[in-house]
């Protein structure tokens, strides 16, 4: 199968299993998105969703968040873990979005990767879902998925990123991204995937070499 007819196949299969899929952290503009993909490092959505009213409650902007004492953001960062080192680099974007930005989440991705600590991943999450710009989320789950499937054989996220963007038109890569993490969530998991339930079966390279060992 030639990988035109792959991506065709693994894209309807994708929105045939998981038309809903979205972004699964709460948010009600780009700073209060930028803070939560912050927060979701090494941290479930759900604990982050639980976390962010009373933050957003208390930090409205940019400024007040750069204004507030470390020890405050990390109390009320506290239960999403890491909570140090989340506390000083949101410190340090929202200074950076004051002095630089004018208090706005910029909507470049070229922009978005000069604040401290923010990669393609987190500023490709902003743009597709707070400002409805096309971009490829490569978390873990996507990359295993990806590799999984034979999409790409890279192993470093932004390799997978762009090995990724050619195969499909830039207005699908948002909600690829959402498909293929929520395939990773429920289906095609690290340690114990489901192969024999798994709709992309057919076209995955992974999937066959496995059922073929199984059988």
């Amino acid at each position: 199968m030639v990988i035109s007819e792959k991506i065709a196949f693994i894209l309807e299969r994708l929105e045939e299993s998981y038309p809903e899929a979205h972004c699964t952290l709460d948010f009600t503009n780009p700073l209060e998105l930028l803070v939560a993909t912050v927060l979701s490092a090494q941290c479930t959505d759900e604990r982050v969703n639980q976390v962010t009213p009373a933050v957003f409650a208390k930090y409205r902007h940019p400024r007040d968040y750069a204004a507030a004492p470390l020890e405050g953001l990390e109390e009320a960062f506290h239960s999403t873990g890491f909570f140090r080192q989340k506390a000083k680099s949101i410190k340090a974007i929202c200074q950076a979005l004051a002095e630089r930005f004018g208090g706005e989440v910029p909507p470049r991705l070229e922009d978005l990767v000069q604040l401290p600590g923010i990669g393609r991943k987190t500023a490709n999450v902003i743009l597709g879902n707070a400002y409805n710009i096309p971009g490829i989320v490569v978390d873990t789950h996507l990359g295993r998925v990806a590799q999984r499937l034979g999409l790409t054989r890279q192993k470093d996220p932004v390799k997978i990123e762009f090995d990724l963007m050619p195969l499909m038109p830039a207005e699908r890569w948002t909600q690829f991204s959402h498909q293929m993490i929520w395939h990773g969530r429920a289906v095609c998991m690290a340690r114990k995937p489901r192969c024999p339930v798994c709709t992309l079966l057919p076209v995955c390279d992974y999937g066959q070499r496995e059922t073929r060992s199984v059988g």
